[in-house]
């Protein structure tokens, strides 16, 4: 018998059930006792992993120990059949076997996975009348990771306050089922009561109370957590790691985390990840770009957490090329569908300009959820294809998913950037009506901004009054409209509501001059700059700039500072003469200076955005690629009229992003038609 016994230990040891099965064989045939080894044999294909032949086994069994019940429960538990690990437990109390307690511990992991709160609640009922509950910490650690589970923290914490012997195991359960259910400062609380007890807390304590710190942004007790971490030993340990980088990644110390990042002997993806996605939460996107690149060098593969983040630095960066190989990395892993990777791809192909990409990503995910949709239809708004995003806005309800939040302002949005004025007032009157959705700040400010700029002014101010304490943004939307259409004297009006709210808001006080500029108010224009400087307000100055072969290139009017200056003005001066020829005529209006006509000409040429742009040409003379321009603001009339008549005379497709929305330049016709 002790030979079979050992047979068995040794096939269980190197995973071979077809041995298994020929030593159960020569069992049977030797008549030794089934009834013994039966309980090993099941023990050894548990471990090889043949659940089919253990429960086989177990069903011919004439007696069954508790330990092989137990065995049966927790085996189907850990491989995720917690169905039949209920049946078993079920059977079990039916033959009248008493579970004990490594078998409550087991069972009760297998409740919440199903969704059987009464089932759980029953299990605790008899571990009670068993009196396992309070005297075995095991069982109690087990109930509150149950009842935590179910969200039933109350009852979590009561079976916590009535065990006699609390250890570590039993804390760390609750202040990780608090931690979990966003509850940071009641974690807090149990674990200051776990240090006043003299209760020494093991690395699986102190890697949730670090994450609850960042969610508190409590730097001070994250800090003193960190020490403890180093003085028991716990710093290289990943869980530890993890929580230490995001801890400082909430906390805003950046500066921190990658300090904790450069002295780790080994990164796991998951340390990885945090620490990518951490750097991108702070805006520092482009190091999260380099740590990205370091980590497929090191051979770790990314998850969708990793790489919906990594691209979410992509889009912010405007960085097409490196979003592309990312893409291309998704694809390689199989998580184009995934519906992480998915939205964020097409957020990047969206805030790049690429709106066929953006769809194509779309069209190929496996499983549509509001949160795609929204980020279809907010890359059509960006892009200004206003008719597109509405169509999947009203394919929603036959896919049977309700529009949220984001979704309205998106589809608004969308209205506001095509100029779809009717539609849009129909579908703001159709959040009125709808009782799930909250009207909140950004969609007053999308419908006031449809309105103002298709010069419905009087209807955006009565819409303003619906609104409860308007803020400045809001208000200087109204302003911006103001503005656009020469209303000086609404805008004054406007301009006085918000230095109210805020009396030294330089965006203001520049928006203002502007118009008075453009209205040829030249005695206001001298008012306004004379109280921006007792201000001390700066204006940002306009930029633009290029991305050529791998290289961004960034320009200011009149900049003369670039090393191709020459080349540059050279061939944004034959651009220019090309371009009246097709009947360009510089619009001078748009020069905010109060200059003759020559020196505003003169002006004109040299905007950032004609700069960038006569850049690029030069640069790739005898290419046909598509040109990509960004700038920090507006574009403003004259360059966009000029910017048709370079793609008409180059045949070049030209993007250009600007501070408000997309512009698809081909053919000389620009996608916002014209209204943006």
């Amino acid at each position: 018998m002790n030979f079979y016994s050992s047979l068995i230990a040794q096939c269980a040891q190197k995973k071979t059930s077809t041995t298994l099965r020929a030593v159960q064989t020569n069992v049977i045939k030797s008549g030794l006792s089934y009834s013994f080894l039966g309980h090993k044999l099941i023990d050894g294909y548990i471990k090889c992993g043949s659940l089919a032949e253990a429960r086989k086994l177990f069903d011919e069994l004439p007696d069954r120990h508790i330990v092989t019940w137990n065995s049966m429960i927790s085996s189907h538990i850990s491989h995720g059949k917690s169905k039949e690990a209920v049946e078993f437990y079920g059977n079990m109390l039916v033959e009248g076997v008493l579970p004990d307690a490594y078998t409550f511990s087991a069972i009760s992991k297998a409740f919440p996975q199903l969704g059987l709160l009464r089932h759980g609640q029953m299990a605790h009922g008899l571990a009670v009348v068993l009196g396992l509950e309070v005297l075995d910490g095991f069982v109690a650690s087990a109930l509150v990771d149950m009842y935590a589970k179910f969200d039933k923290m109350s009852d979590a914490h009561s079976v916590f306050h009535r065990v006699l012997e609390k250890d570590v195991v039993l804390f760390t359960a609750l202040i990780v089922g608090y931690a979990q259910h966003g509850l940071d400062g009641k974690a807090l609380e149990v674990y200051e009561n776990m240090v006043n007890r003299g209760v020494k807390p093991n690395e699986y304590t102190l890697a949730c109370i670090l994450i609850s710190c960042g969610n508190l942004g409590d730097l001070v007790n994250g800090q003193l957590i960190h020490g403890l971490v180093i003085k028991s030993g716990l710093e290289s340990v990943v869980a530890s790691q993890t929580s230490l980088l995001t801890m400082y990644s909430r906390c805003s110390m950046v500066d921190d985390s990658i300090k904790v990042f450069n002295q780790l002997d080994y990164a796991n993806q998951v340390t990885w990840t945090s620490f990518v996605v951490g750097l991108v939460q702070n805006g520092r996107e482009e190091i999260a770009v380099s740590i990205f690149r370091e980590m497929i060098r090191c051979l770790i593969s990314p998850n969708p957490f990793t790489l919906s983040s990594i691209l979410q630095a992509c889009s912010s960066l405007a960085m097409l090329e490196v979003g592309e190989q990312i893409h291309a990395i998704t694809m390689k892993l199989g998580l184009d569908g995934n519906k992480y990777t998915g939205a964020a791809l097409i957020n990047l192909y969206g805030k790049c300009g690429n709106i066929e990409n953006a769809r194509y990503v779309f069209d190929v995910l496996t499983e549509l959820d509001v949160v795609a949709i929204n980020s279809m239809i907010y890359a059509y708004a960006q892009n200004g294809f206003g008719h597109e995003a509405l169509e999947l806005f009203e394919r929603m309800e036959t896919l049977g998913l309700a529009p949220n939040g984001v979704t309205f302002i998106s589809i608004l949005l969308a209205c506001n950037n095509a100029g779809l004025v009717e539609e849009g007032c129909q579908i703001f009157a159709s959040i009125r009506n709808n009782h799930k959705i909250e009207l909140t700040r950004d969609h007053f400010t999308c419908m006031i901004d449809l309105l103002g700029r298709s010069r419905r002014l009087e209807e955006a101010a009565m819409l303003m009054e619906e609104v409860r304490n308007p803020d400045v943004v809001l208000w200087r939307t109204l302003l911006n409209a103001c503005k656009i259409h020469g209303e000086v004297e609404m805008a004054e009006k406007v301009m006085r509501k918000i230095l109210e709210l805020a009396p030294e808001d330089g965006g203001t006080h520049i928006l203002l001059t502007n118009l008075y500029a453009s209205a040829g108010k030249w005695n206001q224009v001298i008012e306004m700059k004379s109280t921006i400087k007792d201000l001390k307000l700066k204006k940002s100055p306009a930029m633009s700039w290029v991305d050529v072969d791998r290289e961004v290139h960034t320009f200011m009017a009149g900049d003369l500072s670039h090393p191709r200056a020459y080349e540059i003005f050279e061939m944004l001066h034959g651009v220019m003469e090309k371009v009246k020829t097709l009947g360009y005529n510089p619009d001078t209006r748009f020069v905010l200076q109060d200059l003759d006509e020559e020196k505003k000409m003169s002006s004109l040429y040299y905007h950032s955005e004609k700069l960038a742009i006569a850049f690029a040409l030069w640069k790739t003379i005898g290419r046909t690629t598509t040109i990509r321009i960004f700038k920090n603001l507006r574009v403003c009339g004259d360059c966009h009229s000029w910017i048709k008549f370079v793609s008409l005379l180059t045949g070049r497709d030209i993007i250009a992003r600007d501070a408000k929305r997309f512009h698809h330049f081909k053919g000389g016709l620009c996608s916002c038609k014209d209204y943006w």
